[in-house]
């Protein structure tokens, strides 16, 4: 089962309120309504996808669940169980299952097939009970300029050297898991599994949301005003762009395909917004405030 990111589906953060939740959903399934957008299967899709994201980030108690679990978010019980019955003193599990009080119905299909065998031991006779190892969880923590390529790194987890290959993309919070890099089996039972969990700090001058990228640029007025060519700063470097003369503040400019690399999808990038931000002069000398003022009364007659 495929990582959904709820909250990327809402274009909002992880921090969003539950006022922000509601905002964005009323805007994004108005925008996708199926009456909207008859015959549009992407926009139905789409449409499916912000009403799903809705019914768990509106519930406090399944964001909670999904911000911890991801995934797996809906067998947080399950989880949960398992933690406990692992976390028992292995003197004491062994007791309780020797004296019957453990059968194999005690645990569900879920437990089998995500903690090995059985519901966490194997064998088919209670002498033969093998448990599987507990789960370890870890983070790693890298920069977001290095999670713009793949990369491959090597995590020691008790004595064992495991070399990851880090898809470009990853995105901060997400979790991976690596089997049998847990704790040791009980009586031959299974290891437990490794949950890697990133934790990205953005080291660069751009906002991520999702795969694309914004940032804002400085733009002296007389360029803003007559035009020219400025340099706008992306991940892979610098790019030319032309300003028609008249350029105001707070004008956005979308380069598509420079943007954020899409997770596990080479070669596909999200797309990079740039924001002009039109600079007014601090100190001008009398020669040109003289200029100015020339050109403020030349204004002022022409609007007469």
């Amino acid at each position: 089962m495929e990582f959904i990111d709820y909250y990327k589906i809402l274009e909002i953060d992880k921090n969003a309120s539950p006022e922000d939740i509601k905002k964005a959903y009323r805007k994004l399934a108005r925008k996708y309504h199926p009456d909207l957008n008859p015959d549009d299967k992407s926009a139905e899709a789409k449409f499916k996808q912000v009403n799903e994201a809705n019914e768990v980030l509106s519930d406090p108690e399944k964001r909670k669940k999904y911000d911890q679990y991801g995934k797996d978010w809906k067998h947080a019980e399950e989880f949960e169980k398992a933690g406990q019955r692992q976390s028992r003193p292995r003197g004491q599990a062994s007791s309780k299952a020797y004296s019957g009080h453990y059968t194999e119905e005690d645990f569900s299909d879920f437990f089998s097939s995500m903690f090995g065998g059985g519901g966490g031991f194997q064998g088919s006779g209670k002498e033969n009970l093998k448990y599987k190892g507990a789960d370890y969880k870890a983070e790693l923590h890298l920069r977001l300029s290095d999670v713009y390529q793949t990369q491959k790194q090597t995590l020691t987890v008790n004595g064992k050297n495991i070399r990851l290959t880090i898809p470009a993309g990853v995105e901060d919070g997400q979790s991976i898991k690596i089997r049998g890099y847990g704790g040791e089996g009980m009586n031959g039972g299974p290891s437990g599994d490794l949950y890697v969990k990133f934790v990205i700090k953005n080291d660069t001058g751009f906002v991520r949301e999702g795969n694309d990228l914004y940032v804002k640029v400085n733009v002296d007025l007389y360029t803003a005003i007559l035009g020219g060519e400025i340099t706008v700063p992306t991940m892979d470097g610098k790019v030319k762009l032309k300003l028609s003369p008249g350029t105001q503040s707070d004008t956005k400019v979308r380069l598509k395909g420079k943007g954020f690399p899409v997770y596990k999808e080479e070669g596909k990038f999200g797309d990079l917004y740039v924001t002009y931000k039109v600079e007014i002069p601090k100190n001008i000398t009398e020669q040109e405030k003289s200029l100015f003022e020339q050109l403020a009364k030349l204004t002022n007659h022409d609007t007469n």
